[in-house]
């Protein structure tokens, strides 16, 4: 009774444990690193190269626990990996580099370097679209940047949020040389009178009698016409402002990048999560907050979400292994069925499937891993396997019974439950050395280091763990059953079940001719060795089996030295071009660089998200788009 109730309590814990364990695609491959960015406003790459990633790189190298340095240089940004040992805590690594950066000396003109936020290699978890067809590019790009942005960084778990698109808003001032002449003023008076005027100060307090009063010094800018009013120099007792000199106007500041949303010009916010946050519950949480946002919005703005998502990648792929998993463990119950030809046998054989499973999860979650594609594979690789200890458990125990029996009519044979004692005791060893050997196979999983370790030991893990849990359930939950329910059973009779009298008909004439024929046996199982090791070489390789789970990423390349502008009119031609395809719902594209993005993308470069539903094959639809986007001129398309 004691073990019946254990393993009852065992499926309810495994079971609510499972609804809580974090669900991914895969393990998480993060190995931990800092991202180091600085702006390097009007350098070219090679001067970004040579005046500011070279001396980032010589104070961070030999910094303790660095094992890698990696850095791209683009025009006016330059981008440094910090990569630290595996197992290295990640704000140790940070508070590392943070001293380090202390010590770098750079120009004039660039900016501080600052560090990229937590996230994770998979990291980036949705899109979010911000459409409008009468809202001008500046009041898109400023409500998207002061509404949306910030009420996503309050979610807990979010790491960044990146909006690329629209327009940013910049005061410009052009100045008029003969009127800078005529007042005798350069441009680096100019520039100095912007950068002292326009900033309040304060001026602490004053006391008339029993009052007291905060000043305040209130000079910072709020428009055109307060920065055209700044004093550059005052001349014989005249002021010169910087409206004498020029004309200032509100504009928009040069930008390195642009969205678009099925075609249309759109402000595209790029969501990424910090690493361990649960993917799923992160994007329930997002989807909350915009539908509460949705209604405190502009009338004329769309929120876009029919885009990107990693939640429905991991849906799918976890349902796709799932529902292996399930038709696995159905066939392996009708083969035990007609195997062991009773119902309450192959019941108890049976289950130990879902309490090794549950096993299997508690494992992972005690190690902290996430449920995902590799740990659900492994279990379903192990159901076979599960079953295994519980069917030579149940097998001689049904036999021993069924000796008993058709020798109840000679004399009394001992009792039911003693019967099953020994008959499970008899299989112990077996039962142990053969899942000893099987856990023994999965060892080397254990031993693989860095990125390979991480993706494949909670394979290794889930399976083991789950191996482990049917051999506890053979030699003490399957006794306890088969004592419950096959000692008053009717069904059990003398002769074996009539698919094993057939097979056993066939398997002794032939064993008998292998045994009489071990020269010809042994060399055809030689040569089917040899040609097996022969296919080896033709056989495909691949670090990782392609998804085919709803999305697409599409890479579109124009030629160097095209402008934003262009580049943006080409990927336009590329989306629209991938819209007339019945099967994409939408489309999601970023061109160029956004502002605080890690990810330096020329503006000859654009990536396109394309959302799926179901309809022809894969394979025709991929080779129907590429013909379709083969007729654009400038564009090379991946």
């Amino acid at each position: 009774g004691f073990v019946l109730v254990a393993a009852g309590l065992l499926l309810v814990v495994g079971g609510l444990v499972t609804a809580r364990t974090p669900v991914d695609v895969l393990p998480d491959l993060t190995a931990p690193s800092v991202t180091v960015l600085t702006e390097a406003p009007g350098f070219a790459p090679e001067e970004v190269e040579l005046l500011v990633t070279f001396p980032l790189e010589s104070v961070l190298n030999g910094a303790p626990g660095v094992r890698r340095l990696r850095s791209v240089s683009g025009a006016g940004v330059s981008v440094v990996w910090v990569e630290f040992d595996w197992g290295q805590e990640v704000y140790l690594a940070r508070q590392i580099v943070s001293e380090r950066l202390q010590e770098v000396e750079l120009p004039s003109g660039v900016t501080r370097p600052r560090l990229g936020p937590v996230s994770s290699i998979m990291g980036e978890i949705t899109f979010l679209a911000l459409t409008s067809e009468t809202f001008p590019g500046e009041r898109l790009r400023r409500l998207a940047e002061t509404d949306v942005r910030r009420a996503l960084l309050a979610i807990p778990g979010i790491a960044q949020v990146v909006p690329i698109g629209g327009d940013l808003r910049q005061f410009q001032v052009r100045l008029n040389p003969q009127a800078m002449t005529r007042h005798g003023v350069g441009v680096l008076d100019v520039v100095d009178a912007l950068e002292s005027t326009s900033a309040s100060t304060a001026a602490g307090f004053h006391i008339d009698d029993s009052q007291e009063y905060l000043v305040r010094g209130l000079g910072r800018a709020r428009n055109a016409e307060d920065l055209a009013a700044s004093v550059v120099m005052v001349s014989n007792g005249t002021p010169i402002t910087v409206g004498m000199v020029g004309a200032v106007e509100a504009g928009v500041e040069p930008v390195r990048g642009t969205a678009s949303y099925n075609g249309r010009p759109a402000v595209i916010l790029s969501v990424q999560k910090q690493p361990g946050a649960n993917t799923l519950e992160l994007t329930a949480a997002i989807d909350k907050v915009m539908s509460e946002m949705e209604s405190s919005l502009p009338p004329e703005v769309t929120v876009e979400r029919e885009n990107f998502r990693q939640a429905n990648f991991i849906k799918v792929a976890i349902h796709n292994v799932s529902v292996a998993m399930r038709d696995g463990a159905i066939l392996v119950i009708l083969i035990l069925l007609l195997f062991l030809g009773n119902l309450r046998a192959t019941l108890i054989s049976a289950l130990a499937i879902p309490l090794s499973l549950v096993a299997g999860v508690l494992a992972i979650s005690a190690f902290g891993a996430t449920v995902n594609t590799m740990t659900l594979g492994g279990l379903t690789i192990a159901i076979g396997a599960l079953v295994d200890d519980a069917i030579i458990a149940v097998e001689n125990i049904v036999r021993r019974l069924r000796e008993r029996r058709a020798d109840e009519t000679k004399n009394k044979g001992p009792a039911l439950n003693d019967v099953i004692e020994s008959a499970a005791q008899e299989v112990v060893r077996p039962i142990l050395f053969a899942t000893a050997i099987i856990g023994l196979v999965f060892l080397p999983l254990f031993l693989l280091p860095g990125m390979e370790g991480r993706l494949m030991k909670p394979l290794g893990l889930a399976y083991v763990a789950a191996l482990a849990a049917s051999l506890v359930v053979s030699l003490t939950v399957t006794p306890a059953l088969a004592s419950l329910l096959l000692v008053r059973s009717r069904s059990l009779s003398d002769r074996q079940p009539w698919l094993m009298r057939g097979l056993n008909r066939v398997y002794r004439p032939t064993v008998r001719w292998a045994v009489n024929h071990p020269f010809v046996v042994s060399g055809a199982a030689a040569i089917a060795l040899f040609l097996s090791l022969a296919l080896i070489p033709t056989l495909g390789r691949a670090f990782m089996p392609a998804f085919n789970e709803g999305a697409l990423t599409v890479a579109v390349a124009s030629p160097p030295g095209i402008t934003l502008d262009e580049s943006d009119a080409l990927g336009r031609q590329v989306e629209e071009s991938l819209l007339t395809f019945p099967e994409v719902v939408s489309t999601s594209r970023r061109t160029g660089r956004a502002e605080r993005d890690e990810h330096l993308q020329g503006v000859n470069g654009a990536e396109i998200e394309v959302v799926l539903k179901k309809g022809r094959p894969k394979d025709e639809l991929l080779a129907q788009m590429r013909r379709a986007v083969a007729t654009i001129p400038g564009v090379a398309v991946t």
